[in-house]
């Protein structure tokens, strides 16, 4: 750290904690009074003037402003938050549904950009640059090395629309590097991952968050699995932290024929409140519906979850979701930063609140409580799951037990895979080698492999298994220099050979056949197909257990 910036540091850490001792009072004031309001905010003044006319050194207080704006929303709950005008550029960015850029999905390894998918549309497609293409220069700035990061090539990249920008490439059968001049368009951003049939009547859906695009992908998506015979619906929601809570409705209102409650919410204004139903328009009412969870599933995700749930609409099959049940209100300030202040409480259809218990101030808990969970073993044995019996609710129409209080608990449980994660399988994962071999595979291939226009045509192309494994081993012990031990690589041979394989296909044909390939090993998967053969995911789910 540059010494003169250290000690500017040291200077300003004894004001930053006044400010943010003063923004703790604040917070524990009484609010109910008119004069103890004015109290507090000319406290918080008086401390402001006292520090720019006395303190020992010239300290910007825009700066301290920004410290005591986080401490006192730090204070409320662990998601009202405090965001800088260049954090809330960067936040909205991924919910927006398009941007203006080249029109490329990269992958750092090893401090080495891979183009590890061309979109269609855009700028790079056009122009001819394939996955597999090393980006070694934008604008004639070298972007190889430690110091490069996602959001300064995120930054580089794009840019306002039909502004140039130039981008080097180094590719496997090129001697040279190859010069784009590329003109920046609008590219499209996609919320569903995946979409394919898991066999003649089930289709597969992936959403990784509901953004403003989501909702009209998601009918275009599953329209088209319908026209190829889907009659059953694996929704995958895991990792699908949420985003904005519309899409999320609209979705569910999808898979209703009749009014019923989907959500609603409560505040402490009487405009917060509100019910939210739907309205008789759904399209697929009939179809049956498995809906994927896991740990990471949170808030517009769960609202989906919890109305499919409380309705017996569906089957909820994985893991406990995080549980945030509460909404943000964005408030925004005179220099672009904004406050995104909690202001509801959501509901499920049955009357319960998921979001898990916090203690203002104290959020340091609250953030280890996924690590606490793997360590009770709840991520691998149903009965370690922590519930309220305080809480208890009932679905709607079959009147299943369901509680509120700590996210959505699914119906069938599944536990997590670690089934051969060895040493081994760590150690060339934590390095990146199964994505550097899968790129040079790829690139030393690709003219063949990019013959195949389906995922079956993909695998076809593809050496054996044992073949993947013994190449894969001998180059992780050329280039990683991790030696071959049998006793750990056997155990974990499926899994190695399985990832490879999808990462070839994510290469070459879109990130889709990604999941196609490593669904068929996946237990959470396997499972939802398991319960909808048996019946177990018929509307009214539960109904014919009793």
């Amino acid at each position: 750290m540059n010494s003169n910036k250290y000690i500017k540091y040291l200077y300003m850490l004894p004001a930053a904690v006044a400010v943010a001792l003063v923004a703790g009072i604040w917070i524990g004031i009484g609010l109910t009074h008119t004069s103890e309001q004015s109290a507090a905010r000319q406290k918080l003044n008086e401390v402001f003037d006292i520090i720019e006319e006395n303190y020992v050194d010239d300290v910007p207080l825009d700066s301290l402003v920004e410290i005591s704006l986080r401490e006192i929303l730090t204070n409320l709950d662990p998601h009202s938050v405090y965001i800088s005008a260049a954090e809330r550029s960067r936040s909205e960015r991924e919910l927006e549904s398009s941007f203006y850029g080249i029109g490329i999905q990269f992958q750092m390894v090893k401090d080495t950009l891979y183009v590890v998918e061309v979109i269609t549309g855009g700028a790079a497609e056009s122009a001819g640059m394939q996955a597999g293409d090393r980006i070694i220069k934008v604008d004639g700035k070298n972007i190889t090395g430690p110091e490069v990061t996602t959001d300064s090539v995120f930054n580089m990249l794009r840019g306002a629309e039909g502004t140039p920008v130039k981008v080097t490439v180094k590719r496997m059968n090129s001697p040279k590097p190859i010069d784009y001049d590329l003109i920046r368009v609008e590219i499209p951003v996609t919320p569903v991952d995946a979409a394919y049939m898991l066999n003649d009547s089930t289709a597969y859906l992936k959403i990784s968050k509901f953004s403003d695009a989501t909702y009209p992908d998601f009918l275009r998506s599953f329209n088209e699995l319908r026209f190829q015979g889907a009659r059953n619906l694996v929704l995958d929601l895991r990792g699908n932290g949420g985003g904005y809570m519309q899409p999320a409705v609209l979705m569910a209102n999808e898979f209703f024929g009749e009014p019923t409650v989907l959500v609603s919410t409560r505040g402490r204004q009487l405009r917060d409140n509100s019910v939210l139903a739907s309205d008789r328009t759904g399209s697929f009412e009939r179809e049956r519906l498995v809906v994927l969870l896991d740990e990471y599933t949170a808030s517009a995700s769960e609202i989906f979850a919890g109305a499919i749930q409380d309705n017996d609409r569906g089957l909820l099959v994985g893991r406990r979701t995080f549980g945030k049940g509460l909404v943000q209100h964005p408030f925004e300030l005179e220099d672009s930063s904004q406050i995104r202040l909690t202001v509801q409480r959501y509901y499920t259809p049955s009357g319960r609140c998921i979001q898990k218990t916090f203690t203002r101030g104290k959020n340091t808990e609250y953030t280890m409580d996924l690590a606490d969970r793997y360590r009770r073993g709840e991520s691998f044995v149903a009965d370690s799951i922590k519930v309220d019996s305080t809480q208890v609710f009932h679905t709607l129409i079959s009147g299943r037990e369901v509680f509120g209080g700590g996210g959505i608990i699914p119906d069938v449980f599944v536990p997590a895979d670690t089934s051969g994660v060895t040493p081994y399988y760590i150690s060339v994962a934590n390095a990146g080698l199964l994505q550097k071999y899968a790129f040079e595979f790829c690139d030393l291939n690709r003219d063949k492999l990019s013959e195949a226009e389906t995922t079956a045509e993909l695998v076809k192309m593809l050496p054996s298994d044992a073949v993947i494994l013994q190449w894969f081993v001998k180059y992780a012990n050329e280039v990683g220099n991790i030696r071959p031990r049998w006793y750990y690589i056997e155990p974990s041979r499926r899994l190695i050979v399985n990832q490879i394989k999808g990462l070839i296909a994510r290469d070459i044909l879109g990130i889709s056949s990604y999941f196609e390939i490593i669904n068929t090993d996946d237990p959470v998967v396997l499972e939802a197909l398991k319960q909808i053969k048996k019946g177990a995911a018929d509307f009214p789910v539960g109904l014919k257990e009793q």
